[in-house]
């Protein structure tokens, strides 16, 4: 490995940590742990192999110890956070924040999101990196878009009117719920 090699990986791993952490001052200092633990391991990596699946490794290892190291944060239910990720109705465009949303995802469906989307990872290198089963790279890849499209998903504003719910949605009287109200759906984990 030489200089030139590691630097024309900046990009990437900036890129990637930018997104997998949510800020920018703890992505520099990942891709800096990156680069130092390299530069430490350099007899590790193999003359010949892929230099940029060897670095992922190192920074999705790194963060994952950074992340054991930190006190557990409670675990949200996405019902719970769909009124705080709404759109306001000012907002013209009505575009949600992508990386706001891309910050809710938990960090094992992000991670995988982001090798395959964004770095344009095939799935056996990025399986590689997050030393998981490529089934379970595909699993992850599934649930995360899933779970990103219904964060991304808004509900209509209020000066649109809801269209009335089609016969098929409404709760039968049997279910505890007057005829003609919408059943509720919950996403189950």
């Amino acid at each position: 490995m030489n200089r030139t090699q590691a630097v024309e990986q900046l990009p990437a791993l900036r890129r990637y940590a930018r997104v997998l952490t949510g800020d920018a001052w703890a992505a520099d200092d990942l891709v800096q742990d990156t680069l130092e633990r390299a530069c430490s391991k350099w007899l590790l990596w193999r003359t010949g192999s892929d230099l940029r699946a060897w670095l992922f490794t190192l920074m999705h290892n790194l963060y994952l110890n950074q992340l054991r190291s930190q006190p557990p944060q409670p675990h949200l239910d996405l019902d719970d956070l769909h009124d705080s990720l709404q759109g306001s109705a000012g907002m013209g465009d009505d575009a949600l924040d992508l990386e706001r949303c891309l910050q809710r995802l938990p960090p094992e469906q992000r991670a995988v999101l982001l090798l395959v989307t964004l770095e344009d990872m095939d799935y056996a290198d990025t399986a590689r990196i997050l030393g998981i089963p490529v089934g379970t790279v595909m699993s992850r890849l599934s649930r995360a878009r899933s779970r990103l499209r219904l964060l991304m998903e808004r509900a209509p504003t209020a000066s649109t009117a809801p269209a009335p719910a089609p016969a098929a949605t409404e709760n039968p009287p049997d279910h505890g719920a007057p005829a003609g109200q919408p059943t509720t759906l919950r996403r189950l984990k």
